[in-house]
């Protein structure tokens, strides 16, 4: 007896990405329509997956170009431009045979693909480091010292000691490490991309955090940004203990 089309579509589901090819082979002659449906859909994944390890690869450039360090490190931050909560910075040494997909600048993706990002970075990583500089630290020493601070924290917490960093744009001062800056380097490193990701989700889930200690301010979907009803909350309620003076100015007339 035959397969069904609902088995063989399942089969073709179900298939790891090196097994369709001979599935497409088996049922090559079978000219139901739903098989042929079937088959063109597992194609179209097949091909979208062949893209994304394609574009991955691409990633990987400058991982490659150094290889002969042994720890490479990804730097990169989330949260220069908010007006309340920290700046947070991610350093991700990523392994040598990396083959996680998808990474990307942190922007680009979907908070359901870096939630998911997350947990395969923090699994396979050799090592992460978080670093925070709080909003009274931005206001005191502005949002670049800031930053750089952030960076540096998170270096520091790396349980490996990497010998190369790739910093997404900047030169960051007080480190013997040596760094090579790229410009947009989150959507041309995919130890940058991680980083970004990882700095993001962890703002983003501090964000939310402080949300329920502060409801006016909309800060789980507006994450601290400038949007309009985080200012009307602003202007209506005046600032919480979160928000950066420095950055207030024109919203509130004394801080």
């Amino acid at each position: 007896m035959s397969e069904s089309i609902q088995e063989i579509k399942a089969k073709l589901q179900a298939a790891d990405y090196d097994k369709l090819p001979e599935l497409f082979l088996a049922y090559e002659n079978d000219d139901r329509k739903g098989v042929i449906q079937a088959i063109e859909a597992a194609k179209k994944r097949l091909l979208a997956l062949e893209k994304e390890i394609e574009r991955t690869e691409k990633l990987k450039v400058y991982e490659k170009k150094y290889d002969s360090y042994s720890y490479i490190c990804g730097i990169d931050e989330v949260g220069r431009g908010p007006l309340s909560g920290p700046v947070v910075a991610g350093a991700v040494i990523l392994p040598k045979n990396c083959d996680i997909l998808y990474i990307n600048d942190s922007k680009k993706l979907s908070e359901k693909k870096r939630e998911e990002l997350y947990d395969i970075i923090m699994e396979k990583a050799v090592a992460v480091g978080i670093g925070y500089s709080t909003p009274e630290r931005i206001d005191e020493i502005n949002i670049l010292q800031a930053t750089y601070e952030a960076m540096r924290e998170a270096i520091s917490k790396l349980e490996v000691e990497p010998d190369l960093l790739l910093n997404d744009a900047v030169e960051i001062p007080e480190v013997s490490i040596k760094q090579v800056p790229i410009i947009k380097g989150d959507a041309k490193s995919i130890s940058i991309g991680a980083a970004s990701i990882v700095a993001k989700v962890t703002r983003d889930r501090l964000m939310c955090e402080y949300d329920s200690v502060f409801p006016e301010y909309g800060f789980a979907s507006n994450k601290g940004y400038g949007s309009q009803s985080h200012i009307d909350a602003l202007k209506k309620y005046g600032p919480c203990p979160i928000h950066r003076k420095s950055f207030i100015t024109h919203f509130v007339a004394e801080v």
